[in-house]
């Protein structure tokens, strides 16, 4: 994989391979500690996104991506907690709303930790969250199917669809609390150790001041709708990290396909105009799953018999790429992965 000379490089590669890499089976089984994330909060990395007035790094997209390479292939399930940060981050950078000058900085510093509960937006026209104006803000009813990080998270971001058919994201911290219920852990086949639950919504009020992004729907769909054409980083240090575990007589070809399909898709990603090269886009995302396949299965196909259990590595990293295959996932990236899996010659 290429290397980046950064200092937030560095202190990712630090902490894979002192502290992630070398728990990442007993975290598989038994969650993410806080001491992971008070770890992540430490090392700058929640900043990376963040503009250097408020105590962020404002790093170059390279140096972005590297990093995530780095800890998802490290451990997966604490790359996803502290992954989920970074949208919050991007969003305040972006918004000119009070609520700006309150968490921008301390979510820039790693002083807090945010998830995210919008991913069901993408599952329009079928609206499983809702927001209503009242008198003293906003109140949200539905249900949040996903929420990653409870328990480590100290505040969320939060999104439902208003009256005005408008997308409407705010800050609420991340608790139990009036109009606010969770479900217990979720018992998933990767990435339990996330800590994920549900979230019902049953009139939670969140103040005018904690709004961080309102606008019409159509607008805000037709800016997350590339996120999820590209490539994940993930993918990659998923895929890296399988081949470590592989004879070099059968990863030596298998890395070299690695940089090329990684060369392309952020050069793709790095196109201006997002919304062209759609299927081509997609074609990439769909050849960075199908190496990632093969590499985790030349790693479980090397550990043998010793592969199945839960302490193993590379079924640990089999899994983990089995959930990245739908992280993210929407009508149009599905439609496209599965019409390519049935193209594909037998």
């Amino acid at each position: 994989m290429t290397v980046i000379a950064h200092p937030l490089v560095t202190r990712a590669r630090e902490l894979a391979d002192g502290l992630l890499s070398p728990a990442a089976e007993r975290v598989d089984q038994d969650g993410v500690p806080a001491s992971h994330i008070e770890a992540i909060k430490r090392s700058g990395l929640l900043g990376l996104n963040a503009p250097v007035e408020y105590g962020g790094s404002a790093a170059p997209v390279a140096v972005v991506r590297e990093t995530a390479e780095i800890l998802a292939g490290a451990c997966c399930s604490t790359w996803f907690v502290q992954t989920q940060h970074h949208t919050p981050v991007t969003t305040l950078t972006a918004t000119g709303l009070p609520v700006r000058e309150r968490l921008l900085g301390p979510l820039a510093r790693g002083e807090l930790l945010s998830g995210v509960a919008y991913a069901h937006l993408r599952s329009y026209p079928r609206l499983p969250v809702r927001v209503r104006r009242q008198a003293d803000g906003w109140h949200f009813r539905g249900t949040v199917p996903w929420y990653t990080g409870w328990g480590l998270n100290d505040v969320m971001l939060l999104a439902g669809v208003t009256e005005d058919d408008e997308a409407l994201f705010a800050f609420t911290d991340a608790r139990e609390q009036p109009g606010l219920a969770v479900s217990e852990p979720m018992r998933l086949a990767a990435l339990t150790a996330s800590r994920t639950v549900s979230l019902r919504l049953d009139g939670l009020r969140v103040p005018e001041e904690a709004v961080a992004l309102r606008l019409p729907f159509g607008d805000w769909a037709a800016m997350d709708r590339p996120k999820t054409r590209n490539a994940n980083p993930a993918v990659f240090g998923i895929t890296s990290a399988a081949l470590e575990l592989v004879e070099d007589e059968y990863a030596a070809p298998l890395r070299l396909r690695l940089e090329e399909i990684r060369h392309r898709a952020y050069t793709l990603a790095d196109h201006p105009v997002p919304h062209e090269h759609t299927e081509e886009r997609l074609a990439l995302r769909e050849e960075a799953f199908t190496l990632m396949r093969t590499a985790t299965t030349a790693a479980v196909v090397t550990g043998g018999g010793r592969a199945m259990s839960l302490g193993n590595r590379a079924q640990r990293l089999a899994r983990e790429g089995l959930f990245l295959l739908v992280q993210g996932q929407t009508g149009e990236s599905r439609t496209a992965h599965l019409k390519r899996l049935a193209e594909r010659p037998r």
